[in-house]
């Protein structure tokens, strides 16, 4: 299993784009985030190039944690997904990432 501390070793703009591809960028952004909050981005979201870029300069707007395996990306804890990607009961490690 990769894992990369965001804070330390942020994700650039075009990481962002490879990460989110086809899928809902707003799916991306951390709604318990100061900056999504203040900017009501729930209400008013960002177009897709402004969330990438925002993302990239706060890395905290970005929903955590992100694992990665294969084509399939989970945000957020959400254990069911988790599960779901260890195919398993239980969340194994090996054979992706965590960012």
């Amino acid at each position: 299993m990769e894992l990369r501390n965001l804070d330390t070793e942020r994700l650039t703009a075009e990481e962002l784009e490879t990460l989110i591809g086809a899928r809902d960028y707003r799916m991306f952004l951390n709604p318990r985030n100061e900056l999504y909050r203040r900017r009501k981005m729930g209400e008013k979201p960002p177009s897709r190039s402004e969330a990438i870029r925002l993302m990239a300069g706060e890395p905290n707007l970005i929903r955590r944690p992100v694992v990665i395996s294969g084509e399939r990306v989970v945000l957020g804890y959400d254990e069911a997904a988790l599960r779901g990607l260890a195919g398993s009961g239980r969340p194994k490690r090996g054979g992706g990432k965590a960012l």
